[in-house]
């Protein structure tokens, strides 16, 4: 059966996400490179920066796999990015928090990733990258129903 025209559009989008993915990431990493660290310790980062998580509430909020978390977390240990805490509910899964070098490092990057992005979107509308928003959190649930 062909793709009706919704599913190929569909598959055009899916090919250009993993497009943007890949542009988002080596943007990233440029960001983040000054500090010393990438894009994907920086997604850890952004996950705790409210709360301390444990390294699988960390991996199920960021969609990741709950090794690489862990891996992750324990470079940013070594960094002293983040500390790892007693977790009340559980006794092996600790929890991870960010230490005063990692919040200063989130300060940091706040501020270059506002810079960044101010520059990116120059020539977009806000209502332009809600449309795209929404689109995506529709499809997301779409597929988390499945």
């Amino acid at each position: 059966m062909p793709h009706t025209k919704a599913a190929s559009a569909f598959t055009d989008l899916i090919l250009e996400t993993f497009r943007f993915n890949g542009r988002l990431l080596a943007a990233g990493d440029r960001l983040t490179k000054p500090l010393g660290l990438t894009s994907a310790r920086w997604q850890v980062l952004g996950a705790i920066e409210g709360q301390s998580l444990s390294v699988a509430q960390i991996a199920r909020k960021m969609g990741l796999a709950r090794q690489n978390v862990q891996r992750l977390a324990n470079e940013l240990e070594k960094a002293q990015m983040v500390e790892y805490l007693p977790n009340p509910e559980h006794k092996l899964a600790k929890l991870v928090r960010l230490t005063e070098r990692g919040r200063a490092a989130m300060q940091d990057l706040g501020q270059r990733q506002q810079r960044w992005a101010n520059r990116t979107t120059a020539t977009v509308s806000a209502a332009e990258i809600q449309a795209a928003v929404a689109l995506l959190v529709k499809l997301r649930l779409r597929l988390e129903s499945e």
